[in-house]
């Protein structure tokens, strides 16, 4: 008889906690005209110094977010960027100078977003890395799918939720080469592209329903 009770007691307990959980649990949606990706590219070679770093955004980010503070395990994203959306943004460039990047862009090489038109991640994995006063240090691992390769990457996040809201932020390292992407090469290679690139994110979501 004891030993039911014990037994009914601890269903009880479990019972209860997997209610809480699932209570605690938000779903969101990505606003596109609040969120956006920026990838800076930079310059290498020998006469670099006749070369330009170049900065890329996109703006055209939409997606779901699965949020439980109580439980950040339980949490969940999955965010798409339209490759055609990527645009040049250099400051201090001409007018024809932008053009000749955009168009090299809008081609086979990077990102080919006829082929690929849709950039990808999905997390597979959400950990706490520490509770700040306005939020939550977390790194969401997941598979990112660019260029029609996918790669499993890591990203650290600064994130807060606050009256249906839910704001994240961060900064990446990838390597163009990782997703078949060869570096771009100017005047025999003397100005070229770095491999590495530096992707930022800011991603403002809505919450779904009361």
């Amino acid at each position: 008889m004891k030993q039911r009770c014990v037994f009914l007691f601890l269903g009880l307990l479990l019972s209860s906690r997997v209610r809480a959980q699932v209570s605690s649990t938000r779903e969101y949606a990505i606003r596109p005209e609040k969120s956006n990706l920026q990838i800076s590219v930079y310059k290498e070679g020998v006469f670099k110094a006749f070369g330009h770093n170049h900065s890329i955004s996109a703006n055209n980010i939409s997606g779901r977010v699965t949020f439980n503070q109580e439980m950040l395990a339980a949490s969940s994203v999955d965010l798409a960027v339209q490759a055609a959306s990527l645009s040049v943004i250099d400051l201090g460039e001409s007018d024809s100078d932008r053009r000749q990047v955009q168009g090299t862009m809008a081609g086979k090489e990077v990102p080919d977003a006829q082929q690929y038109p849709e950039i990808r991640f999905t997390s597979t994995r959400v950990a706490a890395e520490r509770k700040t006063d306005e939020g939550w240090e977390i790194r969401v691992e997941g598979k990112l799918s660019l260029h029609g390769i996918e790669k499993s990457i890591s990203l650290p996040l600064h994130l807060t939720a606050k009256d249906g809201q839910l704001r994240a932020g961060g900064e990446a390292s990838l390597l163009q080469t990782d997703f078949g992407i060869a570096p771009l090469k100017v005047g025999s290679g003397t100005v070229k592209v770095k491999n590495l690139v530096r992707i930022r994110f800011a991603v403002e979501a809505d919450a779904l329903g009361p």
